[in-house]
């Protein structure tokens, strides 16, 4: 009988190699998780997510290492896979980015190609910190949005018309709701504020001629969830 041989239990790869792809994962995917929360905006923030994307890039790695240059494991794996299901959307088209990233530096360090996980994770994080720093691609005018209640014989076509032309630079009208009942008519519209410090005037004449109704601007849409 043969002796005992350790190297039995690793297969192709070495402890030395397991542990290496373990820690340089964690590593490089906690450092992709600091960039996502320090850069992330809006309300969708969830911790949950973060500790994903760093499991995420590590469970890719060990992956790799057992498809390794196999076909047979590679079909086999991709077989497995295709049985999951996520049960919550992704609420933002930026996470999948994220997800994207740790899957391909997980990748990277599972076959070995350690240099290129660590460039890549650097360089990836420092463009995605510059972007967020210096607020890249931002349109120079926010539109908002205005939500008016009034009464059903009102001409709201027409109501708010000198209101918008003196404070917005643009409007324009999404929806019209029936509300309370029928007893109210809700107007939702897009509207670009000339000048953001005027909010208050702009919500005090919208109010006078609403009949003091209820009147809501959610003036940060573009970042938030809704």
């Amino acid at each position: 009988m043969d002796g005992f041989n350790f190297q039995d239990l690793t297969g192709v790869f070495s402890v030395t190699d397991v542990v290496i792809s373990l820690l340089l994962s964690f590593a490089l995917c906690a450092l992709i998780g600091w960039v996502y929360q320090i850069t992330h905006r809006g309300a969708s923030y969830t911790q949950s997510f973060v500790h994903t994307l760093v499991l995420n890039g590590m469970v890719v790695a060990v992956v790799m290492l057992i498809v390794g240059s196999n076909i047979a494991r590679a079909f086999a794996l991709i077989g497995s896979l295709s049985i999951i299901r996520f049960r919550n959307a992704v609420k933002e088209t930026r996470d999948v980015g994220f997800i994207f990233f740790t899957m391909a530096v997980g990748m990277a360090v599972g076959t070995k190609f350690y240099l290129l996980a660590i460039i890549t994770a650097v360089i990836v994080s420092l463009i995605v910190l510059v972007m967020t720093r210096f607020n890249w691609y931002a349109r120079r005018m926010i539109s908002q949005i205005l939500k008016v209640q009034v009464s059903n014989d009102a001409a709201f076509d027409t109501l708010f018309n000198d209101v918008f032309l003196k404070y917005t630079s643009s409007s324009e009208l999404i929806s019209v709701d029936s509300v309370r009942g029928g007893a109210l008519t809700e107007l939702t519209y897009s509207v670009g504020l000339k000048k953001q410090h005027q909010i208050q005037e702009f919500l005090a004449e919208i109010k006078h001629l609403n009949g003091n109704n209820r009147v809501t601007l959610i003036a940060g849409y573009n970042n938030t969830d809704l």
